[in-house]
């Protein structure tokens, strides 16, 4: 129905209800036919005037009668309060007198009627809603606003193919309450009898603010189950007005393996990223552009993205410009950081503040086989871009780095631990505020196992995991982003800053995890192990022997102790590594950073 058709019938129904209204209550106190039709006529001009003039007003007229609730009960009572007070004083100044009885029973016939009429049309569409075949039964989780929204959702979206029939909430208060019609069936320990009492065939997470300790708690409970579970979106997301609360999502690893989030010091990170420029490398991958969303709120005046990849770069310029157009000035350049030239020049004309070197080769296995590419671009790509920071005296250079750059068994980390190397040396006589922060694994990051995981998955299996003993640590792109900047606001020259990843995890239990969330078991989607590929350790670490420090910088940023001994004349030794065949590159590399063959062969 068109507004101006909607409109038109409000309008004839409220009239025939005020005048019904009127006549009715003229009927039951008085002979309507012997009292003064005068004051009828009069009254229910007044009365339907003053009424839609209040309706219009109040926007009574504009209100979604499918959604309506306990505000637009009270606006239907204000108008016609008002349009009754209006009235009445219209007879004491026409005939000197109010019939108040009269008034008073047409004020509860009006309400009655306007109310009535309102939300009849609301009783009936739930009823409808709620008879639509083929909706899934569904178990809500969370008793609290995020459930009672999710609920309400539910039962008036068109098409929606859940029912709520039950909710369970661990506040004993609201035990065999009821919300929008649903019953709270009792707590998360009673799931499983709720699940098969209620033949619930969907199960819905609606705590925003759940930590994520208790997520991981109530989504096993749930994987028990076998049944489809999904969450409402994160607090933060609600709260930015991202997404709205029945937008439901599928539970990810992220949500079970990410910690809860980081309270970041904004006035320290403000005092060196705010009105300065900004230099990202690699800020068309993973971390690079998670970096650049990140430092975009602090309001730098220039932000400069570099990468290699014209597409990555083209697709973080439109983030930033759609979000950031008008607060900041955005540079985007095509360039290689294997090109010396090329960097001195970009960082000569720009003169950054701040640069955060985030490009790298980092896919263990491919640099295995492509040693001098590890090289030119960990190595030579680093040294290029830190010797131009020292060159145009950049305040801050910040290295994103790898736990894999400890003791390191394989090139990409070799490499890593040299790139470490080269930004020590150089903070030993540089005005340049050199540091490094490790951090183990990411999240859903480019080359990373939970898309080859998931993609393994969709294939129908098996999934294959290397060695059932296997741990890595684990971090979100957004968390590992941040303290890296958090990182950068609190150095002083030449440490290696270290993320607190948390407990390690098993490989095999992350693909159990990423099964379950699939909708599947063990026994649709098989795991297979392959062993050990070349250049992988069974177990990583983030500081090496002599690093090791208990000092916390800032909460989950740990600085492991500046060893600058074996750094010195680092660059005479890294001249000379591609200088001689690619065989013996790898035995270079590891001399270079004094981890010999046979210590390699032991590590691994």
């Amino acid at each position: 129905m068109t507004y101006k058709k909607r409109l038109s019938s409000l309008f004839l129904l409220d009239t025939l209800i005020v005048l019904g209204s009127i006549y009715l209550s003229a009927f039951i106190l008085y002979d309507a036919f012997t009292i003064n039709q005068n004051v009828i006529i009069l009254s229910s001009i007044v009365l339907v005037v003053a009424h839609h003039i209040l309706a219009f007003l109040t926007g009574l007229y504009q209100k979604v009668w499918e959604y309506a609730s306990i505000g637009e009960l009270m606006g239907i009572f204000n108008v016609v309060t008002l349009s009754i007070f209006i009235t009445g004083l219209v007879q004491v100044l026409m005939y000197g007198i109010a019939y108040g009885r009269a008034l008073a029973i047409t004020w509860m016939l009006h309400i009655l009627l306007i109310g009535g009429s309102r939300f009849a049309w609301r009783i009936f569409r739930d009823r409808v809603m709620s008879k639509r075949k083929g909706q899934k039964r569904a178990l809500i989780i969370g008793a609290g606003a995020g459930g009672a929204m999710v609920a309400r959702q539910l039962q008036t979206s068109q098409e929606g193919d859940l029912k709520p029939v039950a909710f369970i909430d661990d506040d004993v208060t609201k035990d065999r309450m009821q919300i929008h019609g649903v019953r709270v069936a009792g707590s998360i320990s009673d799931l499983n009898h709720v699940v098969k009492k209620h033949n619930i065939e969907h199960i819905i997470i609606a705590i925003p603010s759940l930590k994520r300790e208790r997520l991981n708690e109530i989504f096993s409970e749930c994987s028990e189950t076998n049944i489809k579970t999904q969450i409402i979106p994160k607090f933060e997301d609600l709260v930015t007005g991202k997404v709205s609360v029945n937008q439901l999502r599928d539970v990810e690893v992220e949500d079970l393996l990410g910690r809860d989030p980081i309270d970041l010091d904004i006035d320290k990170i403000s005092g060196y990223i705010t009105g300065r420029t900004v230099l990202i490398t690699g800020a068309g991958g993973s971390i690079g552009s998670e970096i650049c969303r990140q430092i975009g709120p602090f309001d730098p005046e220039h932000m400069i993205i570099l990468g290699h990849g014209e597409n990555s770069i083209y697709q973080i310029e439109r983030y930033l410009t759609n979000r950031y157009e008008g607060r900041f000035t955005i540079t985007p350049i095509i360039a290689d950081v294997k090109d010396r030239s090329k960097i001195f020049e970009v960082i000569e004309q720009y003169k950054p503040d701040v640069i955060y070197h985030a490009a790298a080769h980092k896919h263990v296995p491919l640099m295995e086989f492509n040693p001098r590419e590890a090289v030119k671009n960990n190595v030579f790509g680093t040294k290029n871009v830190a010797e131009a920071a020292h060159e145009y005296n950049v305040g801050t250079f910040v290295l994103v780095s790898t736990d894999k750059a400890v003791n390191p068994t394989n090139v990409m980390g070799a490499t890593k631990r040299v790139a470490e190397m080269i930004i020590q040396n150089l903070s030993q006589h540089s005005k340049t505020n050199f540091l490094a922060v490790r951090f183990g694994n990411v999240l859903g990051s480019r080359g990373s196992v939970i898309p080859l995981f998931k993609e393994q998955i969709r294939q129908g299996g098996p999934v294959t995991v290397t060695d059932p003993e296997m741990t890595r640590y684990f971090m979100t792109i957004p968390e590992a982003s941040q303290l890296v900047i958090q990182a950068g606001s609190v150095a002083r020259g030449g440490e290696i800053f270290v993320l607190d990843m948390g407990e390690p995890v098993k490989i095999v239990d992350l693909a159990k995890n990423l099964i379950k969330l699939s909708g599947y078991s063990s026994d649709d989607i098989g795991i297979e192990f392959t062993g050990i590929r070349p250049g992988e350790k069974m177990y990583e670490e983030l500081l090496g022997e002599g690093e090791v420090s208990d000092q916390q910088v800032f909460p989950k940023i740990y600085v492991g102790k500046c060893t600058f001994d074996n750094v010195r004349g680092v660059n005479q030794e890294i001249d000379s590594l591609l200088v001689g065949q690619e065989s013996q590159l790898k035995e270079d590399l590891f001399d270079l950073i004094e981890v010999k063959p046979e210590k390699v062969t032991e590590l691994a």
